[in-house]
């Protein structure tokens, strides 16, 4: 799994910024500057490209692409690193999830518990029309001509991430697209990501909903849920009940933004960076 670091590759203060399904950890660049400008110690901020997306490789059986695997990868990851004192998790969609269940696992090798949580227009509760909607262009990995016209294509189906200037969504699309052998390029990932999301049921989401929610209710870290006002994914009731149970999340909604918020935006990323980087009363050094 190949991963994009950035800042002081010995911080003890790590965050991980989990990408959603079909994207790549080049998405935080952005909110990877803001955070290191506005750091006042040492950070180190790390940005995987999950299995089967990005430059990382792709998975001989389909089926593997799920979430075990992936927190299986995380915990390789993070294994072995330097000394992490502080961890913190940023995800969106996908990453949230992945989050969720590192965060909310009692007993995982992980080399400090989770103390913030960001997630990112995802909860325990996927609204069944969003899962849709995503499966009509998942794994459709079609040849362009430039990076420009990857980008115009996947605008169509992204407008929900909100308003962007061209040359913010120019910056977004150059890392989801990889040389295409007959030339031009192709999106990032391998087309057999949507075998899994395909063969899912919504009665197996629905029935799946109680495990996400025992993991929600473990969950120690302080959390902030992140949500576009017009999300098809989160609803407004289930951020709503995530402030009343389990870690009790704070929720900030953005206008105009649908699935999922980008970070892009000053607006969105300096909520992120105030969440992450405020000492809380018991953190701050004695005297």
């Amino acid at each position: 799994m190949a991963f994009w670091e950035w800042g002081d590759a010995n911080a003890p203060h790590v965050i991980v910024c989990a990408h959603g399904l079909s994207r790549q950890g080049r998405d935080f660049d952005e909110l990877a500057r803001v955070l290191l400008d506005k750091a006042v110690s040492p950070l180190r901020l790390v940005c995987p490209d999950v299995v089967g997306r990005g430059r990382s490789d792709w998975l001989k059986d389909p089926m593997a692409y799920q979430f075990p695997t992936y927190a299986a990868d995380m915990l390789a990851m993070l294994d072995g690193r330097a000394p992490v004192r502080t961890l913190d998790w940023v995800g969106t969609s996908m990453g949230g999830l992945i989050g969720m269940g590192l965060a909310g696992t009692p007993n995982l090798p992980l080399p400090a518990a989770v103390r913030r949580l960001v997630l990112n227009d995802v909860g325990p509760v996927i609204q069944w029309q969003a899962l849709q909607r995503i499966g009509t262009y998942l794994g459709h990995c079609v040849r362009f001509d430039s990076v420009q016209q990857a980008a115009d294509a996947m605008w169509l189906v992204s407008s929900s991430f909100g308003p962007h200037t061209p040359q913010q969504w120019l910056a977004l699309s150059q890392a989801m697209v990889r040389p295409h052998p007959e030339g031009g390029v192709t999106l990032h990932y391998d087309p057999a990501i949507a075998v899994p999301f395909r063969s899912l049921s919504q009665e197996a989401a629905v029935q799946g909903q109680a495990s996400l929610w025992q993991l929600y209710d473990n969950i120690q870290a302080q959390t902030l849920i992140t949500r576009g006002a017009q999300s098809d994914l989160l609803s407004r009731e289930t951020a709503q009940a995530m402030t009343q149970r389990g870690p009790r999340a704070r929720v900030v909604e953005f206008e105009g933004v649908g699935h999922a918020p980008t970070f892009v935006d000053p607006a969105q990323s300096s909520v992120v960076a105030a969440f992450l980087l405020e000492e809380s009363p018991d953190e701050k050094p004695a005297g």
